[in-house]
C-alpha cells in the first residue's frame, strides 16, 4: 500500500464473538481512509486510534508500570 513502510499485527484478545487485534502501521504518507477501507474489505472495523506519532524524531513507546 502506498505510503506504508511496515505493519505489525498482534492478536490481543479472543472471546466468543470478537477478536481484538492491535495493528501498528508505519510510513511517511499514511492515508487513513485507504487503511480503513482495506480493513473493512477484510471484514473488520476500527474501533479506536490510540496513538499517533509525528515529528522529525519519533519517540519509541516503552512499557511503564501503568501498563502492567
Amino acid at each position: 500500500m502506498n505510503g506504508v513502510s511496515g505493519v505489525n499485527c498482534t492478536l490481543e484478545e479472543v472471546d466468543r464473538e470478537t477478536e481484538s487485534v492491535k495493528i501498528t502501521i508505519e510510513g511517511t504518507s499514511i492515508d487513513f481512509e485507504s487503511i480503513e477501507e482495506t480493513i473493512s474489505d477484510c471484514g473488520a472495523v476500527i474501533h479506536s486510534v490510540d496513538s499517533v506519532s509525528a515529528g522529525k524524531k519519533l519517540v519509541e513507546e516503552v512499557e511503564t508500570p501503568q501498563d502492567r
